[in-house]
């Protein structure tokens, strides 16, 4: 699945054109978790509360470029 983008060491990978609803998969360590883009919650899996928050937080910046090519982190 190709990696998007990193950051903190938390890894965000997507498939394009991949089944709907559209989403991304977020792993942390042994964690991993599926995240719908449209609403941003947890479809799948589970990650600590503070990755999540993380997570989201970068979703929220990146959501319009959400399923193009690779992604800035968040800084």
């Amino acid at each position: 699945m190709p990696q998007i983008s990193e950051f903190l060491g938390i890894v965000i990978k997507m498939y394009f054109n991949d089944h709907a609803p559209a989403h991304f998969h977020a792993e942390y360590g042994e964690y991993e978790a599926v995240y719908e883009i449209i609403t941003l919650n947890i479809s799948r899996g589970n990650l600590p509360r503070r990755v999540h928050a993380l997570v989201v937080e970068w979703a929220t910046l990146h959501r319009d470029e959400l399923p193009l090519s690779k992604i800035d982190p968040l800084d």
